[in-house]
This record gives structure tokens, C-alpha cells and sequence, in this order.
């Protein structure tokens, strides 16, 4: 079988003949024999199909995730001509005097069917929190004190990619230091709003509001109902003409959040700081443990991205900044790219899954037990989110749809064979 231009073809016979011609050279004629062969082709394009979906469903390798200049804005995740068409399309409703048609929960109401995938989220963000507290104390991980790099294994890899302060000095090698569960899950914070469609978060008003996982604020609009935290839930739905606000129902006054001893240990199972390494006992069983904490990892985000494809959440397009709600916050906090000419507000645009729950590449080690990750090897390589190397190298499993990226199939060479590859 031959494979022309991902055809596939089958060969079902071939006949030979043989053909006498004659043929002047100079002034004498001779005869000249040659012999042709043909081959009958069946053709089949299934083959070739099934063999194309086969390597859509798992790719040998993809590419490695590329760093956003700090320099340029983030993209937007929806295009800017159906933003544009969906603008219009309010302007008009709202220069006719016509209601904005609201479904929920834009319009305040909650989703049923999403209440049990928000209880799920949080349950599942505790075990991914305890789970790795516990790790930690099993997996090395460092953190560069110049640069936001971080590795996972034994020892700091000796790749030459650092560009933080006083790098040129160290040759662009890093400066390692022991990490924590920060280094492994970046923590992502957000105001915590009793009524997100009632006032906004001022500038002067910031300290009057906690500041609590975006993933714990998410959950908790989606109905999760946590008594240190309250939240309205609305009987009647907000009514808007364009962008005014016409029904909005009247102002509640937030009630004091109950604090008791129930409620305190249960705020340490939500937030990353209160569970540092070292205050979590060591596992007994470090595979099984490993294997739960990957599964709540990427039911976390199976349940987010389900949750942000209702809910709005915005991000600031120039930094790391995260709001939960119909609008973003005022608050003057932004120190990123361009931002004397913005007076400190952030660019609020729809974020994406990888904004409220950062993936955190780092590079992937094939064996821990092995040297550590060299420079001159880095094309041979792969990579993966920290949440997934750790627990990988606590024993468990790597999940299909990280093995392209950690290039599993490729053996690494040493360096004088790297130097022979092409």
C-alpha cells in the first residue's frame, strides 16, 4: 500500500508487457525491446481518515506554550466584530425604547443546573488544596527568587532562562529557592460582592470588601451558599434598556458575616495561604493521593470552564487581575503596561479559563532520579502545568491530554548526540 498525498491507495494487480520497437541509429535501424509495467490501484480514503482523526484525537507533540510580552495587550477571547454586532444590536433595542432581552443569569437570577457543578467545584477545590499541602512534603518544589519561574524534582534544572533582575550577571541561570503551594497553584483573589448587580467596587471603598479566591467568588454566584460570605439571591430579574439600569429592585444592606470556629476552618480550606508546606501531615498513601488530587485538578476546571460559559467573569487585559461579575471594579490598582495613561484602572475584557486558574508551565521531568535538565537539551523537552508534574512525579498517572505536551515519546539524547541531530 502507498500513501500519495494523504490518499491512500491499494494495489490489486499488475501485469507486465513486453514491447519491441524499431529504431534509427544513424543510418542503420535496430530493435530496440523495453518493457512496461502496470499496476491496477484500488483507491480508499476510509484508511486514510481514520488514520488523520487518530491523530487529531492524541498528536504526537503540540507546541510549547509562548510567554505574553509584557509590552502588548492580551487578546480578546471573543472577536471584536461580534462584540461590535452585539453593540449595535443594543444601541438599536435601546434607541427604540425596547427592554434588553436578559436570560439568566444575566439578569440575576441563578441557574439551576448549574448549582450542583458549583458545589462540586468547591468540594473539589478543597481536595485539590489538601491534597497538595500534603505533597509538598513528599515533591521538592523551587521557585526563582529573581524571575516567576518554577521547577518540580529534587534539584533546580540548570536551563538557562531567566530574566529577572541580575540575570546577565548569573549567565540567565537561576537562583533557586524552596517553594510553596503559591509557587505550584498561583492564588487568584477577587472582591467578594454581596449584590454584583448593586455598587460598584470604588477606589476608596476597596478595604470594605474581602478578598477571597476568584474560583470560592464564582462558586458562590453559581449558588453555592457559605454563611461568612452571603450573597443575595434575587426573586425578580434586573430589567435594562441598553446599558441603563432600569429595575434593578431596591439596595440591601449587606448583613454582618457570622464568624465562628466552624467558619474559620473552613476559610483555611479555601484559601492556599493558611495551608503552607510543612503543616500538612506527610500521606501514607502518596500514589492514591496523588491520583485524587490530579482528578480534583481537572474536575476544577472541567466545572469552571462550565460555570464562566454562564456566568460573567472579567480580567484586566494588561495584568493578572480577576472580577466576578456582570461589570469590573473600579479600583485603581493597575501597574501594568500603559497604565499612567489609564490613571490605574485596569482594560476589563471576558477572560478564560487559564486567567482564574493559571496553568503555571513548568518544564518536564522525565526522570527525577536522573541529572538535572540541561540547557543544550531543551528542544527535546516538554512541558506542563505544575498541578500535573507534581502529582506525576508523586506517582501518578499522566492524563492524555498532557502527554503531547510533555513529549513523553521522545527519548532524550545525550549532548554529544544533540549535537549530531539535525
Amino acid at each position: 500500500m502507498e500513501i500519495v498525498n494523504s490518499v491512500s491507495f491499494n494495489s490489486i494487480g499488475i501485469s507486465r508487457t513486453r514491447i519491441n520497437k524499431t529504431v534509427k541509429v544513424g543510418f542503420q535501424p535496430q530493435q530496440i525491446g523495453c518493457k512496461l509495467t502496470k499496476t491496477c490501484c484500488e483507491y480508499s480514503p476510509g484508511t486514510s481518515r481514520k488514520k488523520q482523526e487518530k491523530y487529531e484525537q492524541q498528536p504526537q507533540n503540540v507546541d510549547l506554550p509562548e510567554l505574553h510580552p509584557k509590552n502588548k495587550k492580551k487578546p480578546f477571547p471573543v472577536p471584536i466584530k461580534k462584540m461590535l454586532q452585539a453593540s449595535r444590536r443594543d444601541k438599536r433595542l435601546a434607541q427604540m425604547h425596547i427592554e434588553k432581552p436578559l436570560d439568566p443569569p444575566k439578569n440575576g437570577l441563578l441557574v439551576l443546573e448549574l448549582v450542583p457543578v458549583a458545589h462540586e467545584v468547591l468540594d473539589n477545590w478543597k481536595v485539590l488544596i489538601r491534597g497538595l499541602s500534603q505533597l509538598l512534603n513528599v515533591v521538592t518544589v523551587y521557585g526563582c527568587r529573581k524571575c516567576p519561574q518554577v521547577h518540580v524534582g529534587p534539584v533546580g534544572h540548570q536551563i538557562q532562562d531567566c530574566y529577572g533582575s541580575g540575570s546577565q550577571r548569573r549567565n540567565s541561570h537561576h537562583s533557586w529557592a524552596r517553594g510553596s503551594i503559591n509557587d505550584v497553584l498561583i492564588p487568584i483573589e477577587s472582591y467578594h460582592l454581596f449584590d454584583p448587580f448593586g455598587r460598584r467596587v470604588k477606589h476608596d471603598t476597596r478595604f470594605d470588601y474581602d478578598r477571597i479566591p476568584a474560583i470560592v467568588e464564582l462558586c458562590i454566584q453559581a449558588g453555592v451558599d457559605l454563611p461568612q460570605y452571603p450573597s443575595r439571591r434575587r426573586t425578580a430579574p434586573v430589567r435594562m434598556i441598553g446599558k441603563k439600569m432600569i429595575d434593578r429592585g431596591e439596595f440591601v444592606d449587606e448583613p454582618k458575616p457570622h464568624r465562628s470556629e466552624d467558619c474559620v476552618s473552613l476559610l483555611a480550606e479555601l484559601d492556599t495561604f493558611s495551608n503552607q508546606q510543612g503543616q500538612s501531615p506527610s500521606p501514607s498513601n502518596v500514589q492514591e493521593l496523588a491520583e485524587r488530587t490530579l482528578k480534583a485538578y481537572l474536575n476544577v476546571r472541567r466545572g469552571v470552564e462550565l460555570l464562566m460559559s454562564k456566568y460573567t467573569v472579567k480580567s484586566c487585559g494588561y495584568c493578572s487581575e480577576v472580577h466576578v461579575g456582570p461589570w469590573g471594579h473600579n479600583v485603581k490598582l493597575c501597574g501594568a503596561f500603559k497604565h499612567q495613561w489609564r490613571d490605574g484602572k485596569h482594560g476589563w475584557q471576558d477572560a478564560v479559563v487559564d486567567e482564574v486558574i493559571p496553568p503555571n508551565y513548568v518544564w518536564h521531568v522525565p526522570d527525577p532520579s536522573g541529572p538535572p535538565l540541561r540547557s543544550s537539551l531543551r528542544s527535546f523537552y516538554g512541558k506542563a502545568p505544575a498541578v500535573v508534574e507534581l502529582c506525576v512525579q508523586a506517582g501518578a498517572e499522566i492524563p492524555d491530554e498532557y502527554r503531547p505536551m510533555m513529549r513523553t515519546d521522545i527519548v532524550i539524547p545525550d549532548s554529544e548526540e544533540a549535537r549530531m541531530a539535525a
